[in-house]
């Protein structure tokens, strides 16, 4: 199967997302352990320089030794009747035909930031919830796990918020959830769900979320919910805590008073 530049058919998609699979029409094409490394690091840093991807894969080697292994894994790739690169100079980047996944991602990340409808981000949000290619341990392949990751939940976070304010609560609270499933410590997704309950007047759903969070990070993280998330339950806490007959504490816990907890 050879691949020809400018032929719609050859076109082929590197999935790094869930584990390496470099696809050609729906037919998985095999490639060695040691060059999908290769591919997957110019995948993910396209238009390298040849010593800036040789550091990365052999970062214990010496310069020279490293540049030799590169060349060697460069030559091995050509061989390769499906080879999907293009070298230019000292630059070494995949041939235009492959679609990346991680490439999808980022693209709709920001036009989803920019304005553009949240729906947009339903495939690559999907795909997304794979990590990139597990059961690998090199230093790069960490480095853009975790910038992915990042990416991915900030993303979940941008469309629970624009839906809320379209007011479309379902949608938001979905996308919320998604968010809190992949990082259950993280605070944002956790305020953007007790909006949303508020926002449809369920006062009793957005008391058990805050209480639930407060519980969880009070356990894991020895904290309390930041004074802006104890904020939001401040108009519902207030009638209570000042009703006639309530007994008054003594002292103040901020753990049983999430009010007072937050800004004056």
């Amino acid at each position: 199967m050879t691949l020809e530049a400018g032929n719609a058919e050859a076109s082929v998609r590197l999935l790094l997302l869930g584990g390496f699979r470099l696809v050609r029409r729906d037919e998985s094409i095999t490639v060695p352990r040691g060059l999908q490394r290769i591919l997957a690091l110019i995948g993910l840093r396209p238009g390298a320089t040849r010593a800036h991807l040789a550091g990365l894969l052999w970062p214990d080697a010496a310069e020279e030794r490293a540049l030799s292994s590169l060349r060697t894994a460069l030559w091995r790739l050509r061989q390769e009747p499906s080879c999907p690169l293009r070298t230019a100079g000292d630059t070494v980047r995949l041939d235009p035909q492959v679609q990346v996944d991680v490439d999808d991602l980022v693209r709709t990340a920001a036009r989803v930031r920019d304005g553009g409808d949240p729906r947009l981000a339903d495939v690559v949000l999907t795909a997304a919830r794979h990590d990139l290619l597990p059961g690998w341990y090199d230093d790069w392949v960490l480095l853009e796990r975790e910038r992915l990751r990042q990416l991915r939940l900030h993303m979940l976070e941008h469309v629970a918020q624009t839906y809320l304010e379209a007011g479309q609560h379902d949608e938001a609270l979905q996308a919320a959830l998604e968010a809190v499933g992949a990082e259950p410590l993280r605070e944002t997704p956790h305020r953007l769900i007790v909006r949303i309950h508020l926002a449809e007047g369920n006062a009793y759903e957005a008391l058990h979320t805050f209480y639930a969070y407060r519980d969880l990070v009070l356990r894991e993280l020895q904290l309390e919910p930041s004074p802006a998330m104890s904020a939001l339950l401040g108009d519902i806490l207030t009638p209570i805590r000042d009703a006639p007959g309530r007994p008054r504490p003594r002292r103040h816990h901020p753990v049983t008073d999430p009010v007072r907890s937050g800004p004056a």
